[in-house]
C-alpha cells in the first residue's frame, strides 16, 4: 500500500475505457483541446460554452476550472488556505469571510449563466452533474451551486426518432432497431433531432465543445453501423458559433460509411483553424481502439485561411500548414503530400479505374469449394472447385489471367506496428484462366498473358504502390477507391521501385519516408 498512498487519481481519467462507441474523454485531451481555444475567452464573463453530447462532464468542470481561475485568479491560493482553516475549526477573518461571498457569487455565474450542457443519456446527465455541480441533484445541498431544478444547466430531454420508411429522418437510425419500449434507450440524442438547435435553450454560444456518440447500428447485417459524429458537427455549424471544437473518429479523411458528403465539407471548410490527428487512437483514448485514428479540430467563425495540422504517431509530433482540400480525400502526413503531387502531375489514369468493387463474380465470403466445379476457386480457405453454371456476374473475366489483392488490410485499421510501418496488402496473387474469387478478394487487373499479370502482381509488390495505397486506406478494408492515387503502368514491362522512384522523380528524402514507413512483401 504504501507504494501507492500518493496516488490520487482523477476519477474522470478511470472512465476513458468503458465503451468503443461512446468514448469518454480523458481529462488531459479535454485540456488539450481547450489550450486551442483563445485563452481570453475564459477571462470574459460573458463567454457562453456548451457540451451538446455531455458524458462524463469533463469539458464543462475543465471549462469551470477555467473560468474560475481567469475571473478569480487568487482562489488558487486563498481557497486551500481557507479550506484548511475550515477543516481545522478555526476561525476565519472578516477578509476571508467576504472573499467566500463573492467566491459563490463568481461560481454561481459560471455555472448559472456560462456552461451549459445536453446529456446523451439520462446515466450520463447524472454523471456530468456530478462532475460540474459535485452532485447528480443541481437542487441538491451538496451542489456547489443551487438551481431551482435538478438538472440545472445539464439538460437530459428523451427525444423521439422521427420515422419515414423505417429511418429516422434525423439521424437516420432504422426503426426496426429503435423503435423502442420506454424502458430502453433510444440514441435519439436531442441535439441533433432538432430542426432548429437554437430552440433548446434559446439563447446563443459562443463556445461549442464535445466529443459525440462515434457510430450506432443501422440494422443491417451483423453488427453494421452508421456513423453518427457528422451530424453533431453539421448541427453544430449550424448553430454558427464562434468557435467549435469536436473529437471524432479520423475515418472521415477518406472513408467511412454515408460520409462523402460530410468530407466534402470538412475539406472545403476554411475556417478549421486548427485539425490535431493521432494515428493509433489508443495514444489519445488508453486501451481505446477506434480504426483509423482519432483528431480534434479547432473551428474559428472569423478565421479563413490553410489549416495547422499536427499529425501525432507513437508519441512523435509532425506538423504541417496547408490546405485541406488539395485532394479529394485528406492525406495526413505532409511527406506524403508532396510524393501525391509529383506522381499526379504526369496525368496518367489511376488504378481506381481498373480495380474492381466488391464482388467481382458475385460471390460472398461464405461460398466454400463444391467438387466436381469446373473453375478453380480462390476462397478464404484456399483453393477449390466451383461450378460455372452458378456464376451469374464477371463472366467475361472468367477466361483471363487474373491478378487479385485481399480485400482486407493487413494492417488494422490502418494503424503502424510496433516499428513504425505498415504492409498495407496481405495477399498479392495470379489466379490462371477459368477461375473466379469470393469477396474476400479484388481484382485488380485481367489480362491474356500470365507475364502481365505478375508484372502487375509484382507492381502492386513495390513499397512505392502500397505507400500509395496507404495513404487512403485507413480502415480495416481496400476498396477500389483507395487505388486513386496509384498510375497506370504498361504491364508489358516489370515494375521495381528503383524505376518508379526514378521514374516519379522522388528525391532522396522522399524515398527515405516510403522506405521507413512500408515493410517489404
Amino acid at each position: 500500500m504504501s507504494s501507492i498512498s500518493g496516488y490520487n487519481p482523477d476519477i474522470l481519467s478511470c472512465l476513458a475505457n468503458l465503451s468503443n462507441d461512446e468514448v469518454f474523454t480523458p481529462p488531459e485531451i479535454a485540456n488539450a483541446i481547450l489550450d486551442l481555444l483563445p485563452q481570453e475567452l475564459f477571462s470574459d464573463p460573458n463567454t457562453t460554452f456548451l457540451d451538446p453530447a455531455c458524458k462524463s462532464g469533463v469539458f464543462l468542470r475543465e471549462i469551470a476550472k477555467r473560468l474560475l481561475k481567469a475571473q478569480l485568479p487568487d482562489s488558487i491560493f486563498l481557497c486551500p488556505l481557507i479550506n484548511c482553516k475550515l477543516k481545522k475549526n478555526e476561525s476565519l477573518t472578516g477578509d476571508e469571510e467576504e472573499y467566500l461571498v463573492k467566491l459563490q457569487k463568481t461560481i454561481d455565474h459560471i455555472f448559472r449563466q456560462q456552461i451549459f450542457g445536453i446529456a446523451i443519456t439520462e446515466m450520463t446527465g447524472l454523471l456530468s452533474r456530478r462532475s460540474v455541480y459535485c452532485s447528480k441533484d443541481a437542487d441538491s445541498k451538496y451542489s456547489i451551486s443551487h438551481f431551482e431544478t435538478h438538472e440545472g444547466n445539464i439538460r437530459y430531454q428523451r427525444t423521439a426518432h422521427t420515422w419515414k420508411n423505417g429511418k429516422c429522418i434525423f439521424c437516420g437510425a432504422a426503426k426496426s432497431q429503435y423503435d423502442r419500449d420506454l424502458s430502453l434507450e433510444s440514441h435519439a440524442y436531442e441535439w441533433i433531432h432538432h430542426r432548429d438547435p437554437r430552440s433548446i435553450w434559446n439563447k446563443e454560444f459562443d463556445v461549442i465543445i464535445s466529443n459525440p456518440p462515434f457510430q450506432m447500428s443501422d440494422g443491417g447485417a451483423k453488427s453494421s453501423a452508421k456513423p453518427i459524429y457528422q451530424e453533431f458537427v453539421n448541427q453544430a455549424r449550424l448553430y454558427n458559433p464562434k468557435y467549435l471544437c469536436m473529437i471524432i473518429p479520423s475515418r472521415w479523411f477518406s472513408g467511412g460509411k454515408g460520409l462523402d458528403e460530410f468530407r466534402e465539407t470538412m475539406l472545403n471548410d476554411r475556417h478549421i483553424r486548427e485539425l490535431i490527428d493521432y494515428t493509433d487512437s489508443s495514444e489519445c483514448f488508453p486501451g481505446v481502439d477506434i480504426a483509423g485514428g482519432i483528431c480534434y479540430f479547432l473551428w474559428d467563425r472569423e478565421y479563413s485561411g490553410d489549416c495547422n495540422i499536427k499529425n501525432i504517431v507513437k508519441g512523435k509530433e509532425h506538423y504541417s500548414s496547408r490546405p485541406l482540400n488539395e485532394f479529394d480525400t485528406f492525406i495526413r502526413y505532409s511527406e506524403a503530400v508532396d510524393i501525391v503531387k509529383k506522381v499526379m502531375a504526369l496525368g496518367e489514369p489511376m488504378m481506381d479505374r481498373q480495380v474492381s468493387s466488391r464482388k467481382p463474380f458475385g460471390l460472398d465470403t461464405t461460398i466454400s469449394s463444391i467438387d466436381g466445379g469446373d473453375l478453380v476457386l480462390r476462397y478464404s480457405k484456399g483453393l477449390g472447385h466451383y461450378p460455372s453454371t452458378l456464376i451469374t456476374t464477371g463472366k467475361p473475366l472468367i477466361p483471363k489471367w487474373k491478378t487479385i489483392i485481399s480485400y482486407a488490410s493487413y494492417d488494422h485499421a490502418g494503424q503502424l506496428d510496433k516499428d513504425g510501418m505498415r504492409k498495407v496488402m496481405s495477399v498479392i496473387e495470379v489466379l490462371p484462366p477459368n477461375s473466379v474469387c469470393t469477396e474476400t478478394y479484388l481484382i485488380a487487373g485481367t489480362f491474356d498473358s500470365e507475364n502481365e499479370a505478375k508484372n502487375l502482381q509484382q507492381y502492386f509488390s513495390t513499397k512505392f504502390v502500397r505507400f500509395l495505397v496507404a495513404q487512403i486506406a485507413v480502415s480495416q478494408h481496400i476498396t477500389k477507391g483507395c487505388f486513386a492515387f496509384v498510375p497506370n503502368q504498361d504491364f508489358s514491362k516489370e515494375w521495381t521501385d528503383q524505376k518508379l522512384y526514378k521514374k516519379y522523380n522522388l528525391s532522396e528524402t522522399e524515398i527515405n519516408f516510403i522506405e521507413a514507413m512500408i515493410r517489404p512483401m
